[in-house]
């Protein structure tokens, strides 16, 4: 009997894999048909010396695309050539990571896409953080990558990896195009994608033999040798068919204009529901993340909306400065105090991960109203630490907008506000207390940081790229206005600086654009000095220069009383800005000028030179008991 069923299941299996095989081979002998039947309707132009490059820069350029970020390589050469003849700034760096660091701040800034171009394999190989960075950080940006020919793929051709694979978990939407046909409209769906509902990177891998022109491609693929015997000519006529599908139709028009991106907005019945809660709150409190930022509400809208409310306010992400340098609605110091006398929490935009401690620093008992394009994160730890009253899966800043013109005559309790503001003031004094301390060498980093403060100009962007000292930086700086301030996100990327600041002077040149770096970040971007000094891109670049790792150490030194792995050097970073091209200053007690060393930083910076300041600071105890996972 056993034998009778194992029999039937194989005949089954037979039957099966014999029917797989067949439906394979008329599935590809319909589309090599499919392909020559074009091809006979789509006449390919031999004579034509475009190539696919042009098309790629065509669209981007129809997409208002200012600036492509690359390494160049051979893969790509196409691109790069004709997005520069289409009058697109080709910035090239010293990484692959910088050109798409560079690409998310164009993203964040202007608030469109961003697009970095690199190379095949090892190029493309070399962007998976900031790519991932990028993803966390829910930046609209195309990553464009070089590949092997299409017929080559798999058979040991240069620099050739499964890209895709590599691509698909950290991007919304990836696509290898195919044919030179494909490229507009591949490359619109993918600028779409990366800006709509919850924005993030796509990657469009685009094969050599499609971006060359067609005599060049037929040229290497078919060789120069004339083919001589029937499997020869066989081979020769596969080969060529192969080429002229690549190209059939390439040159005939297509729509390259935009397509408007799909976002989610809240419903009338969601703002309803929300002014409700509102209204009975005395002791309200508005969280603001990233999303806050995004469009299509412009920044300014969103700024009138949060002040029309009234509602105190906690500013974190590319929403810091958003209310400007003193607004009295804007809390910055001991939120969790905060939240536990709170009558009602809005988290806009703001996400129950680690940064609130998944959720349990919310007060209990209280209204939560939460909002957030991303459904999965709109509920992140709902199930195991609070549970939102209303949410609302929507645009963070229509919601703002939406929600201020329907509460006209809302406002919280004066004495809430008042005691918030008291709070913030008492904490302020005693940072700046702590800054006139003495450490036990070199200069106070607070007080580095409040020199720095003193001197920001209304128009500063401030790039946050650090632990330790860019920790400090957070509560001492102050961000002059919306989108005046750049950190890596969730991620809690380093070597963000070089490339965020690269992308920040490009968008907007005549901000003074600081790097907060620490000593341990700095050695990721340095180099990028070259960079801004070709491409006459000058920012101002202050290292926290402790020769350590030392929020690691904060933690690890008394748990494990080792340092190991944490020490570094007091090293001269401002002579390696002199040999990339930058001017440098080193600055290491208080018996030097600090001011003046600063204020000629942002002399030079006007003239047009990146300088790096190498401040030497000691240890404060200002950032005791912080935690680095």
């Amino acid at each position: 009997m056993e034998e009778e069923i194992a029999q039937e299941h194989g005949l089954l299996f037979s039957i099966i894999f014999i029917f797989c095989v067949f439906f394979g081979v008329f599935i590809g002998f319909f589309v090599s048909w499919f392909n020559l039947i074009y091809i006979a309707l789509h006449k390919v132009d031999e004579e034509s010396r475009k190539h696919g490059g042009e098309l790629v820069a065509e669209v981007l350029q129809s997409h208002g695309v200012k600036f492509v970020f690359t390494l160049v390589g051979g893969h790509i050469s196409p691109i790069l050539v004709a997005a520069e003849a289409a009058g697109i700034q080709v910035v090239d760096t010293r990484h692959e990571v910088t050109g798409v660091f560079a690409a998310d701040a164009v993203a964040r800034l202007s608030r469109t896409i961003g697009v970095a171009a690199v190379t095949a394999g090892p190029g493309l190989t070399n962007t998976v953080t900031a790519v991932k960075n990028a993803q966390l950080a829910e930046s609209p940006l195309l990553l464009i990558g070089g590949a092997a020919a299409g017929m080559l793929k798999g058979r040991g051709a240069l620099q050739d990896i499964d890209q895709m694979s590599l691509f698909r978990s950290i991007c919304k939407y990836c696509v290898s195009v195919t044919s030179v046909r494909d490229i507009v409209p591949s490359l619109r769906y993918a600028i779409q994608e990366a800006q709509s509902g919850t924005p993030g990177p796509v990657f469009v891998e685009f094969p050599i033999d499609i971006l060359y022109p067609y005599a060049l491609v037929k040229k290497e693929v078919l060789g120069s040798r004339r083919s001589s015997g029937l499997r020869a000519r066989l081979v020769s006529w596969y080969l060529k068919n192969y080429v002229d599908n690549l190209f059939a139709g390439a040159w005939e028009p297509r729509d390259i204009t935009p397509l408007p991106p799909i976002i989610r907005h809240p419903t009338g019945k969601d703002i309803q529901r929300s002014a409700e809660l509102l209204s009975r709150a005395k002791r309200p409190l508005l969280l603001l993340g990233s999303q806050a930022t995004l469009p299509p509400t412009s920044i300014h809208s969103i700024r009138r909306s949060v002040e029309a409310l009234g509602v105190p306010c906690f500013l974190g992400g590319m929403s810091r400065g958003l209310l400007g340098k003193n607004s009295p609605l804007q809390v910055r110091h001991q939120r969790r105090e905060a939240l536990k006398e709170a009558d009602l929490v809005i988290l806009a935009g703001t996400v129950c991960d680690f940064r609130l401690s998944y959720g349990r620093v919310l007060p209990r008992g209280v209204p939560v109203i939460a909002v957030n394009r991303d459904k999965d994160q709109l509920y992140r730890n709902s199930d195991m630490f609070w549970k939102p009253s209303l949410a609302v899966c929507g645009d963070v800043g229509s919601f703002l907008q939406e929600l201020s013109m329907f509460l006209v005559d809302y406002k919280c309790s004066p004495d809430w506000l008042q005691q918030l503001q008291e709070r913030d003031a008492a904490r302020e004094k005693q940072n700046h207390e702590m800054s006139l301390e003495p450490t036990d060498k070199y200069l106070n980093p607070l007080k580095l940081l409040y020199e720095v403060e003193k001197i920001l100009p209304d128009n500063a962007i401030l790039v946050a790229d650090g632990g330790d000292f860019v920790g400090t930086a957070a509560y001492i700086l102050r961000p002059r206005g919306p989108l005046g301030w750049l950190d890596p996100g969730a991620f809690g990327t380093l070597g963000v600086g070089g490339g965020f600041a690269l992308g920040a002077k490009l968008c907007h040149p005549d901000a003074e654009v600081w790097i907060l770096y620490g000593d341990g970040s700095c050695g990721f971007s340095v180099a990028e000095i070259d960079t801004m000094t070709r491409h006459k891109v000058p920012v101002i670049a202050l290292v926290g220069n402790d020769a350590a790792w030392t929020q690691i150490a904060r933690e690890q030194v008394p748990m494990f009383g080792s340092s190991v792995g944490c020490k570094l050097a007091y090293t001269d970073y401002q002579e390696v800005s002199k040999g990339y091209g930058g001017k440098g200053f080193l600055v290491s007690d208080d018996s030097s000028d600090l001011s003046s060393i600063l204020k000629s930083a942002q002399s030079l910076c006007q003239e047009g030179h990146t300088v790096l300041v190498n401040a030497l600071i000691g240890s404060s105890k200002f950032r005791e008991g912080s935690i680095s996972v």
